[in-house]
């Protein structure tokens, strides 16, 4: 009888209830807002619950098809080249916010670096693997692809104004460099490209620059531009142990703008409290266990790329997210994987961890 395959029930159940507990908390975060805008509490909240449907399905559909079956040049190829044009026809769209991150087709949007960071996944999955199988990997002509294919995507997502994206873009490839075997003066020298690059994109941009001056004293303009950053302090440092109860919050009431979104965590942290705060933090511990445990007992090397690109992914965008709404860095507008309101990121988080709970399937 054939062997019977099982996905890790752990992470499976993490992310579900990441999920759910997500939809809860877009609800309790925008009801006010989305009545005052639209005229019913749960516009926000049912646009996310189909998105979530549309994800789940998306999940499932990933983690029944054999991760292996993405080692193919016929689909990386393809799938690489609509990316980077859809990232490119992005920029030349309608601004959102002053940004040029989103395709919008009637009430539906699109925001293509989310697909982008997936699709790099899996192609540097690939492309390691073979070099690595060849001998090659530490060759400068076998790094050249990788190189291009790397800058391209950050530097079209950064084209939109989107350097949290970009650099989290250059971070999962890094993770996946590095675990690939690639010689660590390479990595080095690319580390090195990369902060002169981020510093040089900060230094030459005004907004930017008053991003850091907000970050080191958001006090110093509470009514302006550290607006935003002050109301999350208050929101996560008047939560106590328990918070103020889910739906009491205040800090959502028109005082912390758009707190479904990238700040969804400071309502988490002053209705549910440091207990509530703790729990979610512990959640992506558990999937940043489990997707290295999935690395480590992957069959292959393509598997072992793609369990640790999937994590860093998710894991390292968690984290930056809290970092952003505790002051620990500057914004970002980097979501809060699973619980932010936002379709195309629920949407491509939750067929990664499809791909990697196949990967779980085939474990040693």
């Amino acid at each position: 009888m054939a062997k019977r395959l099982q996905s890790d029930r752990i992470l499976l159940s993490t992310t579900l209830a990441l999920v759910v507990f997500g939809l809860v908390m877009v609800f309790s975060a925008s009801a006010v807002l989305s009545g005052n805008q639209h005229g019913t509490p749960y516009y926000y909240f049912l646009r996310q619950l189909a998105w979530a449907v549309v994800g789940l399905l998306g999940l499932l559909l990933a983690m029944n098809v054999d991760y292996r079956k993405y080692r193919n040049p016929a689909l990386v190829f393809p799938a690489v080249s609509v990316t980077l044009l859809l990232l490119f026809a992005a920029l030349f769209l309608d601004a959102s916010h002053k940004t040029h991150r989103w395709i919008r087709w009637g009430p539906l949007s699109f925001q293509p670096s989310e697909m982008a960071k997936v699709v790099l996944i899996i192609f540097l999955a690939w492309y390691l693997e073979t070099r690595q199988k060849a001998g090659t990997l530490n060759e400068r002509r076998s790094l050249a692809p990788v190189a291009l294919v790397i800058g391209i995507t950050a530097g079209l997502v950064l084209c939109g104004k989107d350097l949290g994206t970009a650099l989290m873009i250059v971070l999962i490839a890094v993770a996946m460099l590095l675990v690939a075997g690639l010689d660590l003066r390479y990595l080095a020298a690319a580390a090195f490209a990369g902060v002169i690059a981020a510093i040089v994109a900060v230094l030459f941009t005004a907004y930017r620059m008053d991003r850091i001056r907000v970050w080191l004293d958001p006090f110093s303009d509470a009514s302006g531009k550290g607006f935003q950053t002050v109301q999350s302090f208050i929101a996560v440092g008047t939560g106590g142990l328990f918070g103020s109860g889910l739906m009491q919050g205040r800090q959502k009431l028109f005082f912390l703008p758009e707190p479904h979104t990238d700040f969804i965590f400071a309502v988490v942290a002053e209705e549910l409290g440091l207990f509530g705060a703790t729990l979610v933090i512990a959640a992506f511990g558990v999937l940043f266990w489990r997707g290295l445990i999935a690395a480590r007992r992957a069959p292959d090397l393509f598997g072992r790329l793609l369990a640790v690109g999937v994590t860093v992914m998710i894991v390292f965008q968690a984290l930056v997210n809290l970092s952003v709404v505790t002051g620990l860095i500057p914004s970002k507008g980097i979501p809060l994987p699973f619980i932010s309101y936002g379709g195309t990121s629920l949407l491509f988080n939750l067929i990664a961890m499809g791909i990697l709970l196949n990967v779980t399937q085939h474990s040693n």
